[in-house]
């Protein structure tokens, strides 16, 4: 049974430390029999991006890729030493880095709770600022379109939301600019 466990652990502790597609992939080939190859990925061409992120240009849509991440810099956010956990509470982690005062009268919700990955994505995404899906339809990720339109001011609308609304705080009710 000990046996189990450190083979568990000794698997973990392995996927965590694999830090690309590549490494992680032939870190489940040791383990596991028929893992399939990775997509094949074009040679990359590297663009800084807003926010501390890199855009990849591969075979397909670009990806944006966290600059520490695209870098290889996983110390950054990961302690190695403790087999790939944190290097701070998941609440306060990005704000390590990323300067966001708080000094606004309204904050979002999910910054407020230090939950950036309700809205952001830590390694990459197919969507800028590393967003969880689409620009054009993001604010309905979790708010919903029926609760929206019911609104006076969003009356025949077709505006992104960030044009009228700051999507982390503002000193104006609604996160309004």
């Amino acid at each position: 049974m000990r046996a189990r466990v450190a083979l568990g652990v000794a698997f973990a502790a392995a996927l965590v430390a694999s830090c690309t597609a590549s490494s992680r992939q032939k870190t489940l080939r040791i383990f596991f029999d028929g893992v399939p190859p990775p997509p094949p990925v074009a040679t990359s061409e590297v663009t800084p991006g807003p926010g501390g992120s890199v855009e990849t240009a591969v075979a397909g849509p670009a990806i944006v890729e966290h600059a520490p991440y695209a870098t290889k810099q996983c110390d950054g956010c990961h302690d190695r030493n403790g087999v790939g956990g944190l290097v701070a509470p998941r609440q306060e982690l990005c704000l390590t880095c990323h300067d966001l005062p708080r000094d606004k009268r309204y904050v979002h919700g999910p910054l407020a709770a230090g939950d950036c990955l309700v809205c952001h994505r830590p390694h990459s995404s197919p969507n800028r600022y590393l967003l969880v899906s689409a620009s054009d339809t993001f604010c309905f990720h979790c708010h919903a379109s029926a609760d929206l339109t019911a609104v006076d001011g969003h009356q025949g609308e077709s505006a992104t939301c960030t044009r009228c609304h700051d999507p982390h705080m503002s000193d104006r009710k609604y996160l309004l600019r």
